[in-house]
């Protein structure tokens, strides 16, 4: 099979016009000739059918596509990464564009809900929700948002806090654990002097029940990991010493001469 583009990674790159060169370049019949639109569409048909034959274009394509389940991201054909990463890049800008659309809709519905730092302020949620919209409205004074879309911007994080961190999600603890935070701050500087220490005590003990939730399966104690050594340490004292070479034995009898008498020399 032809390839007009060279090899990449070992990795032969094929070209699509190799589905139109399936058949050989002169018909075989009459019914092919290509001048006439039945003849192309015959012709088509015939290449078409070429291509799926064993050792064809689209037959070896195919192949790669059964092959790429089972292989490493190295050995996947070159057009079928091209194809999964054009499909991922496009995939994850449809998903920015619709999210950019859905904040931009939510952030206009909360500005146009009427403002209103009202609410009950009675029973034991009214003590701890009271001096949340007092505050909220206090401080949207200053600022170009109305005090409902804040009151609704912190309910919704206070869901997303608790739903993420019954899932176990970190993020979601920490911004569970930031809400919280943040709730009492409010509710210390907006609830009454009287029973200030009340209401943030209130605040406080109903977090902390949410919070049985939220940090569901989040444990202080450290993680101690035994894993056995990788190298075993065996403390051994070597000592090299020098020994001095032995010094030959000397002969009892000594040499020969020795034993001659001076006067038989």
């Amino acid at each position: 099979m032809t390839h007009n583009d060279k090899p990449v990674n070992g990795q032969d790159n094929p070209s699509f016009l190799d589905l139109l060169k399936q058949l050989p370049p002169v018909p075989p019949a009459p019914e092919l000739d290509t001048k006439h639109p039945a003849g192309r569409l015959a012709w088509l048909r015939a290449a078409w059918k070429k291509s799926w034959e064993e050792g064809g274009f689209l037959y070896q394509r195919w192949q790669e596509v059964s092959e790429a389940r089972h292989s490493s991201w190295h050995e996947v054909a070159n057009w079928i990464k091209a194809a999964a990463l054009f499909g991922g890049l496009s995939l994850i800008v449809l998903m920015l564009e619709a999210a950019g659309d859905i904040a931009d809709a939510t952030l206009k519905g909360l500005s146009t809900v009427p403002a209103t730092n009202s609410g009950d302020s009675s029973g034991l949620w009214g003590t701890v929700d009271h001096p949340i919209r007092i505050f909220l409205a206090d401080q949207a004074a200053h600022l170009a948002v109305a005090p409902a879309a804040l009151y609704a911007f912190w309910q919704l994080t206070g869901l997303l806090g608790l739903v993420g961190g019954f899932f176990g999600n970190a993020g979601a603890r920490i911004a569970w654990l930031l809400f919280g935070i943040g709730t009492l701050a409010m509710i210390w500087s907006a609830a009454p002097a009287g029973g200030r220490a009340a209401a943030t005590g209130l605040a406080a003990l109903m977090w902390a029940l949410a919070s049985i939730f939220a940090l569901r399966g989040l444990s202080l104690r450290p993680i101690v990991h035994n894993h056995p050594p990788q190298y075993q340490f065996s403390p051994a004292l070597h000592l090299h010493a020098t020994l001095p070479a032995p010094t030959p034995a000397r002969d009892d009898f000594g040499d020969e001469s020795d034993n001659v008498h001076p006067l038989q020399r």
